[in-house]
């Protein structure tokens, strides 16, 4: 597409030549202003979650408008139906970033060769993610059901960490594969006893018949994170993406804590995208840890919590072969904190976690 365009401009500017020196002969006129250069293109994917659920609401609200405008970047986001799906389309290049969780930025991007930064770490799953019996009320009745949830994802770590807790194995459980998007509609079906699921579906699973919810995120906090990733490549190349994107989400996350109006109306918009009424995401937010406050944010990403949950998440993730067939060891990854720390192979750095642009925010510089 950036080729074709640029061709556009390439031909209309040839053209332009032509008609100069068909009216060499006139007086010269007074110079035409150059027009402005086009805007750098940026699609970032998102699907839906309580915790994303401002990104849809930034685009309606014009405030994406408002940063685009003033770091002269075009960013679009893009709604897609599936999580994995489109965190697929992040790493095949056809998305500049995506709404992703910690496991999933590192397991299918990084693990992928793409190199990725969190712009934004917007929350930690803090009773968003929760496992569901039907017909059962302890954790420990899960042992030898079948469970659905997108394999490999945050619902299966969620599982993993709920079965340690419970002094069972992998091997105790069937994992049954089942997309995000399928995951209401098999718990309604007679066949399907266990799930593990996230907000909003996770609500809708709990408000079922026979539906009890024996483990949460909430046991496991600062573990399942989630925010917006961009190509590292892509942000190097134009730090005003990493500022558009901070100034979009903070003055977003403003609004949602203002206790105005129109911070009630703008959480009422939300409810509304997600598929509820204002007291359903609201009772959604609170199983959130948002982090309203661009400092906190910052902090967070440099803080011991960040890298020893990490560390627990890259350990799932190897010893459950997400790294790829070629990974020899937990370390064939490498992930950069603040300060130049890096767990992994630092030749192989392909995750970031970057607090500039929230403490850009914090300090008020954007």
């Amino acid at each position: 597409m950036n080729r074709w365009f640029n061709g556009l401009r390439i031909g209309a500017a040839v053209l332009a030549c032509g008609l100069a020196v068909a009216s060499c002969g006139k007086p010269a006129e007074k110079a035409e202003t150059a027009a402005a250069p086009a805007a750098k293109e940026y699609d970032i994917g998102w699907t839906i979650y309580a915790g994303w659920m401002p990104i849809p609401y930034a685009q309606q609200a014009g405030i994406v408008d408002k940063w685009n405008k003033k770091y002269g970047v075009n960013i679009k986001f893009v709604q897609v139906n599936d999580y994995v799906e489109s965190l697929n389309q992040y790493t095949a290049g056809k998305l500049t970033g995506v709404a992703s969780t910690n496991m999933d930025a590192l397991t299918v991007p990084a693990a992928g060769g793409k190199d990725t930064t969190f712009v934004i770490v917007g929350d930690y799953s803090n009773g968003n993610d929760g496992i569901v019996l039907k017909g059962g009320t302890s954790l420990a009745q899960i042992k030898g059901q079948s469970v659905n949830f997108p394999e490999f994802s945050v619902s299966h770590y969620l599982t993993a960490r709920a079965l340690e807790t419970a002094g069972l194995k992998p091997t105790d459980i069937k994992v049954m594969n089942t997309s995000d998007a399928d995951i209401v509609a098999a718990f309604a079906t007679p066949d399907v006893t266990a799930v593990a699921a996230w907000n909003p579906m996770l609500a809708e699973i709990k408000a079922m018949p026979g539906a009890t919810e024996v483990f949460d995120s909430s046991k496991i906090p600062g573990e399942i994170l989630d925010g917006i990733v961009v190509s590292t490549e892509a942000l190097k190349a134009d730090p005003n993406l990493g500022k558009a994107l901070a100034g979009i989400w903070y003055e977003t996350m403003a609004l949602m804590k203002s206790g105005t109006p129109e911070g009630k109306a703008a959480l009422e918009a939300m409810a509304k995208l997600s598929g509820t009424d204002l007291a359903g995401y609201e009772a959604q937010l609170k199983t959130t840890y948002l982090y309203y406050d661009p400092k906190a944010a910052a902090d967070f990403i440099g803080s011991e919590q960040m890298s020893s949950g990490t560390d627990k998440v890259r350990q799932f993730s190897f010893a459950n072969g997400l790294f790829g067939q070629g990974a020899k060891s937990v370390d064939a990854i490498g992930i950069e904190f603040p300060g130049g720390k890096i767990l992994g192979d630092p030749a192989n750095v392909k995750l970031r976690f970057d607090p500039t642009y929230a403490a850009a925010a914090a300090a008020g510089t954007l």
